[in-house]
């Protein structure tokens, strides 16, 4: 081996015993090699544990390096004792009667016209004697607790300072520059790094979806369970009905039982535990599983009351000055630890979904803000008209007279007013609201790519409102949440998780697959169309033919105009994801991966997509999808394009309706224009999603970029080498979304339709008795409801609806 400095080429016979597992080569063959040194080549050569690095490798990137990391949780740490201190302090050294000026100074035995801060602070010594035995153990397990956040804190340093050596040296990235380049161009250089390094020595090169599935691996089976109603568990209360609960205190207690705890199915970190490819030990593993569910309960319940008042303290010192200085903004909306499961893609990162997310706050608060109450409105504006009354009579006496703001209770009154008046405020509509709810749950969808089919078409109706608020919660109910999760998740483990652990342990025998170079991944995460694919998302030409086993159905993709081919799907209602997660799942990654190669199945489903996508922007499907392609030019220019400036939406209209595309600006305001978008985007391209600089595919004009990633890109054809702006990669996605479900719901009318005409056909066979018991049964089912319950997979349906085809299907080859 070599010992200079720069890399040295030498014939691959020279390190036969080295490579000779890897592949095997005449030794005639002449073939050269590259060398890397061996000080650079120790150093990250075959990680230990690559799932851990690449996770530290994303933190430390999207949390803007080593100094910012590193302060912040040291801060935390200072943070973490100041609200110990501080409790304590309000709590036992401070002289309420005398603050409130209810008794004399003890000290001063004198009666003071005015009370000062240090009048009613007790000693310090006289402070600590008074110390209770329930403090004085709080404080013991708040020091404990402190102490193991250091130790953590500690090998996080060594840790993190490892990664900033990989980001300095292997990738040649400061931190300085950490901002200025987006993840895509982080994970490329990666990838040029793993083909000299070997950081994985079972690959040679690394996929995109290699890494995704290391940082993504838990999480991802977090999505596939709550795809498939697993989770989270759904709760029956009084006057509300059902309602889902999912917090982070659950969460925190969820992952640890299934993921990473002491008593997780993984032995670690990327391993499956062999009992569970087992089917003969399910009932076995389902019994220890319920069992530590049950300790886990019972330890949550012991330190109910040290959390709770964790909670109470953290959420106290958080929120107090913010609803002071904005009394209205608990009325706010935010994404719910549920919504952010359910509407999160497989292979899906951080950054990734935040952006989604963000961009369809806008719509959503306004698709909740259109539903209001009549007889609420009436009561809350003459609620408002009188507390506004006491308001100002109370602010203009103040400015006459400051005094007036040391009577007793004056600030009080003034601070309880002002909240009542933001609340009645938030219940009255906006006079400029205009009534769309189709048209905003549209824009939602765009953004989001999940909703339920039976949402379809009843965005008015209250119960559809009432089901996207859990989506999309108010701030104070999500904050109420939080506040009672240390009470509540015990019960919740107890009583609803406990009694699907034979399920859990069924779901990670059947959706669990082992990929080279990567370990066991959940099989949902493959995003295999043919395996877990929905044929009614799904147009003519995708899939493989594969012969139904024993307990396999064989499910067939509609043809989608006359003439054409249905094509067998392997997949039946179990083993399909919900939602048209799988396909929708596939066109994401594709889109932020547009230089990734995809399987067989995945290509031949984006090339039907993309030839089914030109078909409805060309008007060739047919007259009766022409309306189509303008309602979705209509909604994705209003909500998608607008948010990425007019040029864009001229391109989308444009595209979609087959125009041409206005000529090209000039040089000098192309630069302009250059200028400006790089100003705006310095220092947060670390949070954009996929490459910022994209490649158009062959045959499509330089000028378009909205649909290039499902149009051609990553899917083994040609590229462009006209670069264009990487954030039109969001509309192109909104588009491609609201395709795709445009192409189910498609599916689903003509399977209504030839459901009923079957069940006509039946029914004009039948005799004349038959007919009349029908008759009295009820009329048939309407398009709608054929479809959405010929599907079977349309809406997210609760694990106690599920078919018995939930029982285990794919039987292990392990006994």
């Amino acid at each position: 081996m070599t010992t200079t400095l720069e890399a040295s080429y030498q014939p691959l016979q020279a390190f036969g015993s080295e490579l000779g597992d890897i592949e095997e080569t005449p030794h005639d063959s002449g073939v050269m090699i590259h060398v890397v040194p061996e000080s650079s080549r120790a150093r990250w050569n075959h990680m230990e544990d690559l799932d851990a690095f690449f996770t530290r490798m994303y933190h430390y990137h999207q949390k803007h390096g080593f100094a910012c990391m590193m302060l912040q949780e040291v801060l935390e740490l200072f943070q973490f004792v100041f609200v110990v201190i501080f409790s304590t302090f309000l709590l036992n050294c401070v002289d309420y009667p005398i603050l409130f000026k209810d008794k004399l100074d003890p000290y001063k035995k004198t009666n003071i016209s005015k009370v000062s801060l240090g009048d009613a602070v007790i000693p310090t010594a006289q402070c600590v004697g008074s110390f209770s035995l329930s403090t004085w153990v709080c404080l013991c397990i708040a020091l404990i607790f402190w102490f193991l956040r250091v130790f953590k804190v500690v090998c996080h340093i060594f840790q993190f300072w490892d990664i900033k050596c990989f980001f300095n040296t292997a990738l040649k990235i400061s931190d300085n520059e950490l901002d200025n380049l987006t993840w895509h161009e982080v994970q490329r250089r990666v990838r040029e790094v793993q083909k000299e390094q070997q950081m994985c020595i079972h690959k040679t090169d690394l996929s995109e979806l290699d890494i995704y599935h290391r940082i993504l691996r838990f999480k991802n089976y977090m999505v596939a369970m709550v795809n498939k109603s697993l989770l989270p568990p759904r709760l029956q209360v009084p006057l509300l009905g059902e309602v889902v609960f999912l917090t982070h205190g659950l969460k925190y207690n969820l992952e640890l039982l299934l993921f990473w705890g002491p008593w997780a199915p993984f032995e670690n970190s990327w391993h499956l535990k062999e009992d569970y490819r087992k089917a003969a030990k399910r009932h076995e593993l389902a019994a220890a599983l319920s069992k530590h569910i049950m300790w886990l309960a019972l330890a949550n319940l012991l330190l109910c009351p040290l959390i709770l008042l964790w909670q109470i303290l953290y959420s106290f010192f958080t929120y107090a000055e913010i609803i002071k200085r904005e009394p209205g903004s608990l009325g706010l909306r935010c994404w719910s630890q549920y919504g952010r499961l359910y509407l999160r893609h497989f292979n899906e990162l951080d950054h990734e979904l935040n952006a989604r997310l963000n961009r369809a706050y806008s719509p959503a608060s306004k698709y909740m803000n259109i539903f209001t109450s009549p007889l609420m409105t009436v009561i809350a504006k003459n609620i408002m008209f009188v507390a506004g009354a006491f308001l100002a009579v109370l602010v203009v006496l103040s400015f006459i007279d400051e005094d007036t703001l040391t009577v007793e209770h004056v600030l009080t009154i003034i601070t309880s007013l002002t909240a009542v008046v933001a609340a009645c405020r938030a219940l009255i509509p906006d006079e400029n609201v205009v009534w769309c709810p189709e048209t905003l749950m549209t824009a939602v969808l765009a953004h989001v790519h999940y909703l339920p089919d039976d949402w379809r078409g009843r965005a008015h109706k209250n119960s559809v409102r009432d089901k996207f608020s859990q989506l999309f919660p108010y701030r104070a109910i999500n904050l109420f949440e939080e506040l009672l999760s240390p009470i509540l998740t015990p019960y919740v483990l107890w009583f609803h998780t406990r009694s699907r652990a034979l399920e859990f342990v069924d779901f990670y025998r059947n959706f669990t697959v082992e990929v080279v170079g990567v370990g066991d991944v959940c099989s949902f995460a493959q995003m295999d169309v043919r395996r877990h694919g929905n044929p009614t998302w799904q147009t003519s030409g995708t899939g493989v033919q594969k012969p139904a086993g024993p307990s396999e159905t064989t499910a067939y993709v509609m043809p989608t105009s006359i003439g054409e081919q249905a094509v067998p799907c392997a997949s039946n209602q179990y083993t399909q994801a919900e939602d048209g997660k799988t396909e929708l799942s596939l066109v994401h990654f594709t889109m932020t991966n547009p230089h990734w190669q995809p399987p067989p199945d995945a290509e031949s489903f984006v090339d039907a997509f993309r030839h089914q996508a030109k078909r409805d922007a060309a008007g060739e499907s047919g007259p009766m999808y022409a309306p189509f392609a303008a309602y979705s030019a209509y909604a994705a220019q209003l909500h998608s394009g607008s948010s990425l400036g007019p040029e864009a939406s001229i391109m989308l209209t444009s595209f979609l309706r087959g125009s041409q595309i206005p000529a090209p600006m000039s040089p000098s305001a192309s630069q302009s224009v250059g200028e400006a978008a790089s100003v705006a985007v310095r220092g947060g391209l670390s949070r954009a999603e996929g490459p910022y600089q994209l490649s158009l595919p062959r045959g499509l004009p330089p000028a378009i970029s909205l649909g290039a990633s499902v149009f051609g890109s990553g899917v083994g054809s040609g590229f462009s080498s006209e670069p264009v702006e990487g954030e039109l990669t969001a509309t192109d996605m909104s588009l491609s979304t609201l395709l795709l479900h445009e192409v189910h719901h498609r599916h689903l009318r003509r399977r209504g339709y030839q459901e009923r005409e079957s069940a006509n056909r039946a029914l004009w066979q039948r005799p004349h008795h038959e007919m009349a018991g029908i008759r009295e049964e009820g009329p048939l089912p309407s398009s709608g409801q054929g479809s959405a319950s010929g599907s079977g997979t349309g809406t997210h349906q609760n694990s106690g609806d599920r078919p018995a085809e939930c029982t285990p299907l794919l039987t292990s080859k392990h006994k």
